[in-house]
């Protein structure tokens, strides 16, 4: 094992048959065998991401160590259950704030907003299995050390999610350029989730049309899009201003 990484197929086994968090796994194309195969079946069953990749890539990440042909990066922190979460805000009896981010892959974007839940009070993050920044140690310096405090749970996909935190009586907003009310005209102070999406594609059709109500961040300037982790930034602290909650001055 070296820093977040795992390579090997004895080494990478075991730590799937621990339970241990998995961000993804590395196999090298054409890589096959018994053993490879029920890590395969193991991944799989848990969700986690497998990529073939060319075996120099290998090489490099494991500098030319006794790989086997596979190598597997581990979370620097614990996912959440989605449900849990669900059941435990429900039960007390407070009012939801979720973020869902949909295909943010960039780990200072991933940190940043989850310093920003943490300091706006938001119960939890929700990324997919696939398409998502990893949980490592470079997310956990951006975050500040938010990832400590702030729940991120790991879905299979975003679309089942919202229907299950729909289900909670939990209003899904989207924030997209696409939509015709500005983000501060919505009623943000009730139960709400919230799905971000990324800087280059935006949030997916799919999760679009599944969506309660689609707002916008006007924007005044020459460019046409905030970074994500800013614009989380903005959303996350207009449901803390509607819901009228005291807000400590800080400096993000």
């Amino acid at each position: 094992m070296e820093g977040n990484k795992i390579f090997g197929l004895r080494p990478v086994l075991e730590a799937l048959n621990a339970n241990r968090n998995f961000e993804k796994i590395l196999i090298r194309e054409s890589a096959d065998g018994d053993l490879l195969r029920r890590i395969l079946s193991i991944a799989k069953e848990k969700n986690i991401t497998t990529v073939r990749a060319p075996l120099e890539r290998i090489n490099r990440l494991t500098k030319n160590g006794n790989h086997q042909g596979i190598v597997a990066f581990l979370s620097s922190a614990e996912y959440s259950d989605l449900e849990q979460i669900l059941e435990n805000i429900n039960a007390s009896g407070k009012k939801a704030l979720l973020l869902l981010l949909d295909k943010i892959t960039d780990v200072r974007n991933f940190g940043a907003i989850v310093r920003t839940a943490e300091c706006a009070g938001v119960d939890a993050v929700i990324v997919p299995a696939k398409n998502a920044a990893p949980m490592n140690v470079d997310a956990m310096k951006t975050s500040s050390g938010a990832l400590n405090y702030v729940p991120v749970c790991k879905v299979s996909n975003l679309k089942s999610a919202i229907y299950l935190i729909r289900s909670y009586n939990i209003k899904i907003f989207a924030a997209t350029e696409k939509a015709d009310k500005n983000y501060f005209d919505a009623d943000l102070s009730g139960s709400v989730a919230i799905i971000m999406g990324s800087e280059e594609s935006g949030i997916s059709k799919g999760n679009l049309e599944v969506s309660d109500e689609l707002v916008k961040i006007p924007l005044q300037g020459n460019i046409d899009s905030l970074n994500v982790s800013a614009a989380a930034a903005v959303v996350a602290f207009e449901c803390v201003r509607q819901r009228k909650g005291s807000v400590k001055s800080m400096l993000l």
